[in-house]
């Protein structure tokens, strides 16, 4: 992985090169930044780099043996951990290196992907992925391990938000206090989630969303964009990659979120309470399974957002399409000062518990008959 295949965030990329130049590159960073970023991507290719035997002034050389390897996720003193869970090929004790295959092809098809895209392409199903006591006990024998070919070892940790607390305290004093010449790379969405012991160990590079005029730029050389077109897309996704892969694709998924909201907003408007629970059953059906109930109660608050944005803020800040903007045009005057903090605590909370196993089917109808109060609340009158 190149510098140069990263969409945007040049000033990153020149930070990093100067860490190398300067031998300053610190044993344990954490690459924060939202899906889409390109944060993972970024941090392979600083790892490539560091390892690069024939290094240029702004990337590596993409030639020299350790760089084909790290192209093709193969080399021997690189090591990826990542959220997993059982399968039909792996029913116990599931690690990273069960779906190496996977993951190297998943890489290979795109540099930006989804937490949601890899639980589909590993077929878990329902389960929560996750980093298990078990992830560690592995990682440990590879901090046992010496370097084969390059100066450094690296592990990359891709959502240490997944670590359990027995996970994470086997791994504190190795991240501390790794051996010589190891790094750490990790790279999360949420640092927020992360454990407090981890995250004060680790020296933060926040990967912010990509530029709208680079995007534009990407997607008209990528999907062979008119420029408005492009333009209107990076400006929808708000810097998020794969959000603007969705809106040139149509994603049906994005389309089933709005249907499925529309529904449940209606349902909750009038109380319909039979209504309420038939949805609560079909949003807990194995067609929805955590990690997309997650996904969709993030797509209901960048609904309330919309909404706000629509009743108090600037319109050139609003990013929904043609098909959520009609429905915004109903919907939004029922979000607004008087009632807004405590719908996005509702739904703020309720991905907290659903990442937390709650079950499901209560957590929604508990929301849902909240709603059915919170959408009655009248908006406050402005003030003579």
């Amino acid at each position: 992985m190149k510098f140069s295949k990263i969409i945007g965030h040049n000033k990153i990329k020149k930070h990093l090169l100067h860490t190398v130049a300067d031998g300053r590159i610190s044993h344990a960073q954490l690459f924060s930044g939202k899906e889409g970023s390109g944060n993972l991507a970024m941090a392979i290719a600083y790892a490539q780099y560091i390892s690069c035997t024939n290094k240029q002034k702004d990337d590596s050389c993409g030639d020299c043996p350790s760089c084909i390897k790290y192209n093709n996720l193969a080399h021997p003193d690189l090591h990826f951990i990542f959220p997993v869970a059982t399968s039909a090929d792996v029913k116990k004790d599931p690690v990273s290196r069960n779906y190496m295959e996977q993951w190297r092809e998943i890489n290979s098809d795109s540099i930006y992907f989804s937490l949601a895209q890899w639980q589909d392409k590993i077929e878990t199903g329902n389960k929560r992925l996750l980093i298990s006591k078990f992830e560690s006990a592995e990682i440990l024998k590879i901090l046992s391990l010496k370097t084969y070919e390059s100066e450094y070892k690296v592990v990359i940790i891709w959502y240490p938000e997944r670590f359990n607390i027995a996970s994470a305290n086997k791994l504190l004093k190795a991240i501390e206090e790794p051996p010589e010449k190891t790094l750490f790379l990790l790279v999360a969405q949420d640092p927020e989630q992360i454990i407090s012991t981890i995250l004060s160990r680790t020296q933060l590079v926040k990967v912010g969303r990509i530029e709208e005029e680079e995007l534009k730029q990407a997607l008209q050389s990528k999907f062979q964009l008119a420029e408005n077109k492009a333009k209107e897309v990076a400006h929808l996704s708000d810097g998020n990659y794969i959000e603007a892969k969705k809106i040139i694709e149509h994603s049906q998924v994005e389309e089933d979120y709005l249907n499925m909201f529309k529904k449940w907003m209606r349902s909750a408007f009038v109380a319909d309470v039979l209504g309420l629970i038939e949805w609560s059953e079909e949003i807990s059906s194995k067609d929805y399974g955590r990690e997309k109930q997650v996904h969709f109660l993030n797509y209901g608050l960048r609904i309330f957002r919309e909404s706000l944005m629509q009743n108090y803020g600037d319109p050139s800040l609003e990013r929904s399409g043609e098909s959520a903007a009609q429905f915004l045009q109903k919907f939004a005057p029922f979000i607004h000062g008087a009632n807004c903090i405590e719908v996005i605590e509702l739904f703020s909370d309720a991905i907290y518990h659903i990442e937390r196993n709650a079950n499901p089917k209560i957590l929604f109808l508990d929301i849902s008959l909240k709603l059915t109060k919170l959408l009655r609340v009248k908006a406050p009158q402005p003030q003579d």
